[in-house]
């Protein structure tokens, strides 16, 4: 388990600071799914290749899908695209609500083993980012020199009429999968398939262990992302 004393380190290093420093640095986006292509053809991964900013990874993983996911994921014929079928599917807490909180954890910890990009970011597989996302985080990022940058973001409170929340403070339920976007060195705090033992979801779990190593927080103001 990764420590303060190892971000600390790790933190102080030239090779840590200097990603700051790069022009076009690479940015992973890990999109997780199960059986939802026509979420990934109409929201999450089309949001994903038509972001402004366009030195991009984009890894999608399947918890064994079994819909037509892979025609999907093809058919964007996007070389940026590195898609993945897990064999079998995470094994998951059968109460529903337990279920809730840690699905779809499996894959995207496989995401994040295979991300290769300066900073990565996440986007559940029904969310959709604005298109000029990427491109106000990397320059955020630099100007901030913050290991972790969140955001406000968009939800459905009524049918066709949305709202905000205004991620302030940084706390459950003010964060969310889609609106993190971090320091590649953070990879190492995987999504943890136990959290839902804590009754915390997985994507607040693992904003909450970054923050226990003192990572540097910075929040953007403006919303960036749907978050269905």
């Amino acid at each position: 388990m990764v420590t303060q004393a190892d971000y600390l380190q790790a933190a102080s290093t030239r090779e840590y600071k200097d990603i700051f420093d790069l022009e076009r640095p690479l940015v992973t986006i890990c999109i997780p799914t199960f059986n939802r292509a026509d979420f990934l053809l109409t929201r999450s991964l089309k949001s994903a290749v038509q972001q402004t900013y366009t030195n991009l990874e984009i890894l999608v993983v399947g918890d064994a899908c079994t819909d037509h996911t892979e025609e999907v994921v093809h058919g964007f014929k996007d070389p940026r695209i590195v898609f993945q079928n897990l064999s079998s599917r995470g094994q998951y807490p059968d109460e529903p609500a337990q279920r809730w909180l840690v699905a779809g954890s499996i894959p995207t910890n496989q995401a994040l083993e295979k991300a290769s990009g300066h900073f990565i970011t996440h986007l559940d597989d029904d969310d959709e980012f604005t298109a000029d996302r990427i491109e106000k985080l990397v320059e955020y990022a630099k100007a901030t020199q913050a290991d972790l940058i969140y955001h406000p973001f968009y939800f459905p409170y009524l049918p066709e009429q949305w709202a905000v929340n205004d991620a302030e403070p940084l706390m459950c339920a003010k964060v969310t999968t889609s609106s993190m976007f971090y320091h590649h060195w953070l990879k190492c705090v995987p999504w943890d398939p136990q959290s839902y033992l804590l009754n915390e979801p997985g994507d607040w779990n693992k904003v909450r262990r970054m923050l226990e190593l003192g990572v540097r927080t910075a929040r953007y103001p403006e919303p960036l992302t749907f978050k269905y």
